[in-house]
């Protein structure tokens, strides 16, 4: 079972976990520990000039963690890398974004998500490390006239009270990202030559997402409208299928598109590849099911398409950097 907090109540009981045990200040790095109550880690904000902040969040929960988050009219652009750990999203009737993906170690994403309200999934026994990165629009008013610029960031760097909302998955953490995360993380200064450090390393990992989403937005032709429709219509009848999809050219003639077109499209709108985002859906729904302790691995396995308990073992352990087993045992904490 998982703990539901709103989103009231969720800053209420960071609020008496602050009393519990003061927050560590030091010049423009606050670190604060996570609640008793929710599990052990703690949480580092570092505020900079010009409104950039940086998010380290570093723990593990006692128990699966399900908190409704309720975004403002004016949000930040939001960086985020996932060094460990994964969240669940979900995020129904909001056009344009998925009502529901996954967000997984080893991956970045970059968002803007104002007025709207979601749930994020939180798993119990898992580590989380994960990088943020928030900066108000404002902030890049120097680019809005950059043609080669992905149109959902030109048009909210050209006015500041847009609310366009998308999510964008930029694929895997590069080498690059990962030396830049562990200096940022690792920053050896204090004071002044601090915020000088870690605000260079945030600016220069937001230059590599902004490099890669331009990369992929130039080689990416434009989605009609009824090619959407249709991508999530093969989305829909991928999960509905799960346990047995179709062939990618099934898939495709079931949703009047050609296989190619699919392909492009899926990695276009969704981030990932068709089996990619099959394997995120399976992980995701295995993952729920092994919090039911009175399941065999064979029986969750069978349950999200795996036939043989060992390849299914393998897929969750490349994704989750722990076994099934090791998993279950640790949401009976």
């Amino acid at each position: 079972m998982a703990l539901f907090l709103k989103a009231a109540e969720f800053s209420q009981l960071c609020q008496q976990g602050q009393m519990e045990s003061p927050s560590n200040q030091n010049g423009l790095d606050r670190s604060t520990l996570l609640p008793r109550r929710l599990g052990q880690g703690t949480y580092r904000q570092l505020n900079l000039r010009g409104g950039l902040t940086i998010e380290i969040r570093e723990g593990i929960l006692q128990e699966t963690l399900r908190i409704e988050q309720i975004h403002e009219p004016v949000f930040p652009l939001t960086s985020k890398f996932f060094l460990a750990g994964s969240a669940r999203v979900e995020t129904p009737g909001i056009q344009g974004i998925q009502p529901d993906y996954l967000e997984q170690q080893g991956f970045n994403y970059l968002y803007h998500l104002p007025d709207l309200e979601e749930i994020e999934e939180w798993h119990g026994g898992e580590a989380i490390h994960l990088v943020m990165i928030y900066a108000n629009t404002d902030y890049f008013h120097f680019l809005r006239n950059d043609q080669a610029l992905p149109n959902p960031l030109r048009n909210i760097f050209q006015d500041q009270k847009l609310q366009q909302r998308f999510h964008q998955s930029l694929g895997p953490i590069s080498p690059a990202m990962e030396q830049l995360l562990q200096q940022l993380v690792d920053c050896p200064y204090t004071g002044a030559t601090q915020a000088l450090y870690v605000e260079s390393k945030a600016l220069e990992l937001l230059t590599l997402q902004l490099e890669t989403w331009k990369q992929q937005y130039r080689q990416a032709p434009a989605l009609r409208k009824d090619d959407i429709e249709r991508l999530h219509q093969a989305r829909d009848l991928l999960i509905q299928q799960s346990d047995n999809p179709p062939l990618l050219i099934e898939l495709a003639h079931q949703v009047g598109l050609n296989d190619r077109k699919l392909k492009q499209g899926f990695r276009q709108l969704f981030g990932t590849t068709v089996f990619g985002y099959l394997q995120d859906y399976r992980m995701g729904q295995a993952k729920q099911l092994l919090e039911d302790t009175s399941l065999t691995i064979a029986s969750v396995a069978l349950t999200v398409g795996y036939r043989n308990p060992e390849a299914f073992s393998t897929a969750f352990r490349r994704k989750f950097s722990m076994s099934p087993k090791a998993y279950q045992l640790g949401c009976r904490i």
